[in-house]
């Protein structure tokens, strides 16, 4: 069984500039180390290539944090 690599978008990163958008959230049945904070779309493509795993990118969460609170969104 192919492992998994569970990424999301960050929440900070901007259309246009030249910075790493991804964040690895989670690694499933893959013996892998990540040293990097931010990645970007063609480096998460050469790593699950290269131990054989499946990318799956995350939805973006409908809530949104402040403090200690959870703040819904509206819609």
């Amino acid at each position: 069984m192919a492992g998994k690599i569970f990424y999301r978008e960050r929440t900070k990163s901007v259309e246009g500039k030249q910075q790493p958008r991804f964040r690895i959230v989670a690694v499933a049945d893959v013996n892998l180390k990540i040293f990097g904070e931010h990645v970007r779309k063609s480096e998460l493509e050469a790593i699950a290539k290269a131990v054989g795993a499946e990318l799956v990118l995350l939805p973006p969460g409908d809530k949104k944090r402040k403090g200690n609170k959870d703040v819904t969104l509206d819609q």
